[in-house]
């Protein structure tokens, strides 16, 4: 029985650890995996080491894929001069299911969070301004990038990093806007239903641009 206790209590521990997940739900989600046949507990267990093994970040915008180059930015059909930068892969997954934005993403991975010792080197920024010099230089072949949307949650992480991201693109010249909020304050985005997104995405708003970084905050542009 000890043995028992102890394995139900490792996988209750083990699902706990999954973002949304609280103790109680996970027992629920424990005992039902319990009551399934063998077949499907192996069924999961390959479904999530499969993911695992053959899923991997876009040599281009950062998203998870299967592909080198994940299936957005190998549509030739997408609109090249617009960047939508969020801050995780599951960001995408939602506006994608907006079916409001044609363009193409840029995920950061996470936010500005000094308390937790994340700075932008620890970001998908120095990457978005490589990609930014490459439409300056023409070395792109698409049309010259044209407009940034910034696309991080309403949280104040989230707003700092926006503001940092804005500092560092408008000297460009390029257009940067930021979501609307249909999307509440502290929410988050892959929370939002599809028409909140679509409309953040079509009342969106253009940052201003106010003054440079401080001498050591920047990176290389």
């Amino acid at each position: 029985m000890n043995n028992q206790r102890d394995a139900v209590s490792k996988l209750v521990f083990e699902l706990s650890k999954l973002p949304g997940i609280g103790e109680k739900t996970a027992t629920r989600l424990a005992y039902y995996i319990l009551k399934q046949d063998r077949s499907y507990s192996e069924a999961l267990s390959e479904a999530i080491l499969k993911a695992k093994l053959t899923i991997g970040l876009c040599s281009r915008c950062f998203t998870f894929t299967e592909l080198s180059v994940c299936r957005i930015c190998s549509d030739e059909s997408r609109t090249r001069h617009t960047i939508c930068v969020v801050e995780r892969p599951s960001d995408v997954f939602s506006i994608e299911q907006s079916g409001a934005f044609k363009g193409i993403y840029h995920v950061l991975h996470g936010v500005l969070s000094p308390l937790d010792g994340i700075g932008p080197e620890e970001l998908k920024i120095r990457e978005l301004l490589a990609r930014l010099r490459e439409s300056d230089s023409g070395t792109e072949t698409h049309d010259p990038i044209q407009e940034i949307i910034l696309g991080t949650n309403p949280s104040v992480e989230g707003e700092a990093t926006a503001l940092y991201l804005t500092r560092l693109i408008k000297p460009r010249g390029i257009r940067v806007t930021q979501l609307a909020y249909g999307i509440p304050v502290g929410g988050m985005l892959e929370y939002s239903d599809r028409q909140t997104i679509g409309k953040a995405l079509e009342n969106r708003m253009e940052l201003k641009y106010d003054r440079p970084n401080r001498p050591g905050q920047e990176i290389a542009r």
